[in-house]
This record gives structure tokens, sequence and C-alpha cells, in this order.
């Protein structure tokens, strides 16, 4: 079963410049775009960005419709939310999770910003509310902040963290590189192989051989039960298709074999979904 560990569903496009389908990042074509790829279910990152700030309610609904295909990750106090980094922030996530239920929760920290706010109390009331229910963080951060990502993640073993996008590393980038893989010695941190685009001038330039160094030494410190394929679409449409999202991923490294690259395209995102 193949798995996307990391998309998002909007009922109207939260970006510029404008697009002539405000719905072309909907989840019915979400749907539409993982049946053409073979894809049987995908985590929702919901982002309440732009006209979409009822997004974790329309992807909780979206979900409802799709019989279990989708699986939603609601975002609780994100970077773009008024309550960033204020007090309550613990409380208003037990809030979010008895509305919504969902699978597991997004935030989103400003990723060259202060990340200190993870290891602080408040911090950690929020992360005592996820761990305590086995439920796992989707969390948007950058390689500075792996200093203190390593930290939040040894202070909470049973949490699982699985950061976005290849930890934002760019190619060419050693010291961000070497960042997040020294962030590989805790455990309960997994990596999302998702956001090829971000990392290169050129994000059109399919397949992206730019950043296999990047790709390669994640592959070696995280190893292949830490690492999660995600489309990142409708964003990754910037870059490439739906099914060159996953194709860049599943022709990564001849060395991994059937099973291990079974557990990337899916089997590593259900197993921590089970907890």
């Amino acid at each position: 079963m193949i798995v996307d560990a990391h998309c998002h569903a909007w009922h109207a496009w939260p970006y510029e410049p404008a697009v002539p389908d405000p719905r072309r990042g909907s989840a019915p074509n979400l749907l539409w775009e993982m049946d053409r790829a073979g894809v049987a279910r995908a985590v929702v990152v919901c982002a309440s960005i732009g006209p979409n700030l009822d997004n974790a309610s329309d992807v909780t609904a979206e979900a409802g419709r799709a019989g279990g295909r989708l699986i939603p990750f609601v975002d609780v106090d994100c970077r773009w939310s008024p309550t960033h980094l204020r007090p309550g922030a613990a409380g208003r996530l037990e809030a979010a999770l008895a509305r919504f239920e969902p699978a597991g929760v997004t935030f989103y920290l400003k990723e060259d910003g202060p990340a200190d706010w993870l290891t602080s109390d408040e911090g950690q009331a929020f992360l005592a509310v996820l761990a305590g229910r086995r439920m796992a963080l989707s969390l948007a951060c950058g390689p500075s902040q792996s200093t203190l990502v390593q930290e939040m993640a040894r202070r909470n073993p049973g949490l699982p963290i699985l950061v976005h996008h290849l930890w934002r590393v760019r190619a060419g980038d050693r010291e961000a590189l070497s960042a997040a893989v020294q962030a590989a010695a805790q455990p309960n941190i997994h990596v999302k192989l998702s956001g090829f685009g971000y990392g290169v001038e050129e994000g059109w330039d399919f397949p992206l051989r730019a950043m296999r160094e990047v790709v390669e030494a994640l592959i070696a410190a995280y190893g292949p039960r830490r690492l999660l394929w995600g489309s990142d679409w409708p964003v990754s449409q910037r870059f490439m298709t739906y099914r060159q999202s996953l194709e860049i991923v599943r022709r990564l490294d001849p060395t991994l074999g059937k099973m291990e690259m079974q557990a990337i395209m899916g089997g590593n995102i259900l197993r921590i979904l089970e907890g």
C-alpha cells in the first residue's frame, strides 16, 4: 500500500498568483491524483492559510466522505495563527483534539526564527498532550533549529516527530545538511522525503539530481524505517506532477531493497499512525 505522508487540501487556492480554478487544490482533485498514481491513502496536513481559515474543518469533513483514504493532521497555533507561541497552547490543542478527533497534529514554526518555545514550559505542556495520546507531531522547521528539535525529542521519547521536506536543506549547504544528519541521533525523529523543489534554484528541473547528496545523507543517517514519502501536493505542482513527486523517491537509491522502499512509501507512516 502506498501512503502519501504529506499533502494538503484547500477549498480555495491560497497562493499568489491566483489560478483560474481556485479549487485546484481541493480534496476531490487530490483523490483523483492519488487514483492515477496508485496511492491508497494520504495524510492531509492542514494549513489554515489564505482564505482557508476553516481548513481543519473542511479536511475533516472531506475525510469523512473519502472512506478512510484521507487522514487529517490538524494545524494548531501555527505560525500564521494569531495565537502562535502565545500562552495557553495546551488548552487550545485539547480543544482542537476534542473537536476534530484527528490522527495527528501539525505545527509550523518560522523556519528561520527562534525555536526555544519547543523546550519552554508552554511548549512542553503542548507536547505532553500529544505524547499522552501517542499522537504524532508533523513539524515544519529548519536545519538551524535542529538542536532544539533534538532536545524536544529527547524530552518526549514516546512522541513521533515528522520533520517536513528534507529538513528544508538546500543543495550544497553542507552546514545545514550536517545539522539535519545530527538530529538522527534522536530515534523518534523522522524525516519526510518531500518538497524536493525547495532545495534548488530550478525546482522544475526534474529529477533534481542536485538534491541527491542531501537525500543520500538522510538515508544513511536515519535509515529506511524513519523516512516517509510525501508529495506536498498541490504545492509541489510548482515543480512537478503528483506522479513525479512519487517517482523521484521511488527511484532514489538502487541499493534500497523492496521491503525498505515499501516502508518509505507507506509502511512507516502506517506504523506510526497505529502507535
